[in-house]
């Protein structure tokens, strides 16, 4: 072009101007493999699969539970181990934790939205076990009996 003769862009008229914000791109929900060793998934699933996970959400429903009851009702797990589990729940927003000033100090652990959304699940888990019991101890015992010598 030569100089001075440089196109000059148009204004847009107004009818072809838009008054609403573009919309926002879609954030695309990311996509999780548990299959592969470094996927987070496993971390979930790993605690669904602990024992005291299992039983420990099992217990609730919708009032609170003292540490001590949830002890008292689980045989078996020590102090620690409860402990240790219910900080794993708080953690992955599965409970929450309450402590009263009070002496000595009172805390209630209660589910969350999200928890019960697991519970469901972790109670047919359950349900399941009890429903098969016998089953799964029949197949126990006749598969000692064959694989043991004689």
């Amino acid at each position: 072009m030569a100089m001075g003769l440089e196109r000059v862009k148009k204004a847009p008229q107004l009818d072809q101007v838009s008054t609403r914000k573009p919309a926002a791109p879609r954030r695309r929900r990311r996509e999780w493999n548990p299959y592969a060793a470094a996927c987070p998934t496993r971390l979930v699933l790993d605690r669904i699969g602990d024992t005291w996970t299992v039983l420990v959400l099992g217990l609730f429903d919708n009032e609170p539970l003292r540490f001590n009851h949830l002890r008292r009702q689980i045989e078996g797990i020590t102090q620690k181990m409860l402990s240790q589990t219910l900080k794993s729940l708080e953690r992955d927003g599965l409970v929450t934790r309450t402590a009263y000033a009070t002496v000595p100090v009172t805390v209630e652990y209660a589910i969350t939205p999200l928890g019960r959304t697991l519970r469901v699940s972790v109670d047919s888990l359950r349900q399941w076990a009890e429903t098969h019991m016998d089953t799964v101890l029949q197949a126990q015992s006749k598969y000692d009996k064959r694989a043991s010598p004689r």
